[in-house]
């Protein structure tokens, strides 16, 4: 027995402590295996994947994740929440990650006690702990559980199960909320939102899915793989004439490339150190 296949029996022998449980479902692959596994520990009509729309997150995910949670034969409820509302969210400072999951887990508490559920699971996984996230503080306060962190298993043994549970998200990049393209500091409103999702999502139509484009005021910065920097600077002239549409003065190519988290490199060491408790 391998090491991730003990780690999976553990993950079952959690679940089947719990009685009826609220998966947060973003269609990743992480929550799609807590979904999966609850359904199967479980049963599915002790399941209810909860599909939170989001004024940070594209409706493209959202509609997704729901498709996804349907063809799984989930019992699916769609929420949303309004986290622009929210002055702690809208300053954009780094406790802002904090009360966006605050936000979050207190809508999906509300909803297990008024529905009759036990449990409120996450997808957060053991990488989650070495990276900076005020959003595990807002889940310990609220008492959900990260199964997958429970059961000590990390992103790559995630993708290992899932694909071996023919899970067609198994290989699925990581998304992030859009309000992580603007820099702390920076108030967050609906249409920064707008600018960085149809820029990002108009070059993505160009081949280049692998993308972030940084909100600085009236500058835009673009991250891409390094790879794929010719073939973004071959598209200059179509690039130039959408961002420019969309607002953006200027437009500047990041060298370093891709990063996930670039925005926290400003952070220093004590703001850093915030992750977990």
């Amino acid at each position: 027995m391998t090491l991730t296949t003990e780690k999976n029996h553990k993950l079952g022998d959690i679940l089947s402590g719990m009685n009826r449980v609220i998966v947060a479902f973003s269609g990743g692959v992480d929550s799609t295996l807590v979904l999966k596994r609850a359904q199967q520990v479980l049963g599915t009509d002790n399941v209810l994947a909860v599909v939170v729309g989001s004024e940070l997150f594209r409706k493209e995910e959202f509609a997704g994740a729901v498709k996804l949670a349907e063809d799984m034969g989930a019992n699916v409820l769609k929420t949303e929440i309004k986290e622009l509302e929210d002055e702690g969210v809208a300053a954009n400072t780094p406790e802002s990650w904090y009360f966006s999951k605050k936000l979050l887990y207190s809508h999906l508490n509300e909803l297990a006690q008024e529905l009759g559920y036990d449990h409120v699971l996450d997808g957060m996984i053991m990488d989650d702990l070495d990276d900076f996230r005020p959003g595990l503080r807002a889940r310990t306060e609220a008492g959900a559980r990260s199964v997958l962190q429970e059961a000590d298993l990390y992103k790559r043994e995630v993708r290992e199960l899932s694909k071996e549970l023919g899970l067609p998200v198994w290989d699925k990049p990581a998304s992030c909320s859009l309000s992580s393209r603007i820099p702390y500091g920076e108030r967050l409103d609906k249409e920064k939102i707008r600018q960085v999702d149809e820029a990002e999502k108009f070059i993505a139509k160009l081949g280049i899915e692998m993308v972030r484009v940084r909100h600085h005021g009236n500058t835009a910065r673009i991250e891409v793989a390094p790879a794929d920097m010719a073939k973004l600077v071959g598209y200059r002239d179509r690039i130039l004439l959408k961002l420019t549409t969309l607002g953006f003065q200027y437009i500047s190519i990041d060298l370093r490339g891709y990063r996930t988290g670039s925005m926290n490199e400003v952070l220093t060491e004590e703001e850093m150190a915030d992750k977990v408790n």
